[in-house]
């Protein structure tokens, strides 16, 4: 079963609540960010590589968290005006959630259970990442380090 498949529900920035199926048919980068981090300036290419292929079906979905080294203590309209300000961020984020622990989101749970190179691993730092195929599979599991140019030809190949 992809992840499309699940009921897994979503909040947005706004708000408003969707599921994760209706991703279904696009292949969607997941990463947890963070406003304060030695990482923070990857936004600025995620927006680049989230242009660069939405019209073919590509979206970056981001999952603000506070769970390392508190370096996402805003608010969640704190954090959205930050990113689009800063990075020019137009990539759909939805609202802070926990990647670990006992109150891990259930996307993360998932994330972490079918994800092919690391399973059942936690989520060791802000602004990993995972390629989720058109029909929902984990493709791969990124580390922080691995800037989205890194990824752009794995984003090639699931197009």
């Amino acid at each position: 079963m992809g992840i499309y498949e699940t009921n897994i529900e979503l909040v947005n920035m706004s708000g408003e609540k969707e599921r994760i199926s209706s991703y279904k048919g696009k292949v969607l980068l997941i990463v947890n960010t963070a406003s304060k981090c030695g990482f923070t300036p990857q936004f600025k290419g995620l927006e680049e590589i989230y242009q660069k292929y939405k019209s073919k079906g590509f979206s970056v979905i981001g999952f603000p968290c506070n769970q390392f080294n508190n370096q996402d203590p805003g608010e969640n309209a704190d954090i959205m005006n930050f990113c689009q300000l800063n990075y020019g961020v137009s990539f759909p984020m939805f609202e802070k959630i926990e990647v670990n622990g006992d109150n891990r989101h259930p996307i993360y749970q998932y994330l972490i259970e079918y994800n092919l190179d690391n399973n059942t691993k936690d989520i060791k730092w802000n602004f990993e990442k995972f390629l989720i195929s058109r029909e929902g599979a984990v493709l791969k599991r990124y580390s922080s380090i691995k800037k989205p140019k890194g990824i752009e030809s794995d984003i090639i190949k699931a197009l």
